[in-house]
């Protein structure tokens, strides 16, 4: 069955570290030309919890099975999928090498329930450096830490 090819970049931000959440995501369909930005924002979230939402939402917003190319600076969403930490995680009942519950259980759960019908390639880029989708989206985050700010003002 052919799938359609999209491009995903994803970003998550928290100010300050626990505190207000920001993320966003950019997909993009090259045989259309079709470009779809989102963006939310959490009272109180870890930048960790907002870069896997990030993804999530992005996921989300795929109405049929895909070939996902997905960018994100996350070294922590990336690697978990890159470098098979999430498939031990899954092994050890959600217990970490450290011998503790993995952090954000629920969140790693939901995406691995989103990402099921979709054929993905995780690819880490450096953040802050030049790589338009990934200064996109953390443009979007960034703006939605500030809107939640307005809007408890």
């Amino acid at each position: 069955m052919y799938k359609r090819k999209i491009v995903i970049h994803a970003d998550g931000a928290a100010s300050p570290n626990p505190g207000i959440g920001g993320w966003a995501c950019v997909l993009f369909d090259p045989a259309k030309d079709y470009r779809k930005e989102l963006s939310g924002f959490q009272a109180v979230a870890t930048n960790n919890q907002m870069e896997l939402t990030s993804v999530i939402e992005a996921f989300k917003a795929l109405k049929m099975p895909c070939n996902v190319t997905l960018y994100s600076d996350s070294q922590y969403v990336v690697n978990a999928f890159n470098q098979g930490w999430i498939n031990g995680w899954q092994s050890k009942r959600w217990i970490a090498s450290s011998g503790k519950p993995v952090k954000n259980q629920e969140l790693w759960k939901e995406l691995l329930c989103a990402i099921k019908q979709h054929d993905v390639t995780w690819i880490w880029c450096k953040g802050h450096d030049g790589n338009a989708g990934n200064e996109r989206c953390d443009e979007l985050a960034v703006n939605a830490i500030s809107t939640y700010r307005k809007l408890m003002e």
